[in-house]
């Protein structure tokens, strides 16, 4: 039986500035309904990802922002870097590791986000 991970609640205090901001990032927006009053729920995917992130209102009581440690994985963070950079998002330097190479960005609502080359890269 496969178990598998597709969606996960990320808590926002703005839902539509938190859409724009991960549209800006460059997450295809695949869903936006407005329930109720009380209710709307906005589904966004990473490109090539099979889980994608729920934000809205009604959604969860979990505080804006506390969600720490959401990662996607690329082939080249370099490239991954430029790409985020070029779009206007806050991101740190290359950080290499043993594990991989990473960068690291987060919403508007402080939700933090690692960007990850899991080989780390080599430096020729």
């Amino acid at each position: 039986m496969d178990f598998k991970l597709e969606l996960i609640a990320v808590p926002v205090s703005d839902v539509d500035r938190a859409k724009a901001f991960y549209e800006q990032v460059g997450f295809n927006a695949d869903h936006d309904h407005t329930v109720s009053e009380d209710i709307r729920f906005v589904q966004l995917t990473p490109p090539g990802s099979a889980c994608s992130i729920a934000i809205g209102k009604g959604l969860t009581d979990v505080e804006p922002g506390s969600v720490k440690g959401l990662q996607v994985v690329v082939t080249d963070i370099e490239a991954a870097h430029k790409v985020l950079t070029e779009r206007g998002i806050e991101v740190s330097e290359i950080s290499d590791m043993p594990w991989g190479s990473f960068v690291f960005f987060s919403d508007p609502d402080g939700n933090a986000w690692a960007v990850q080359q899991i080989q780390p890269r080599s430096h020729s």
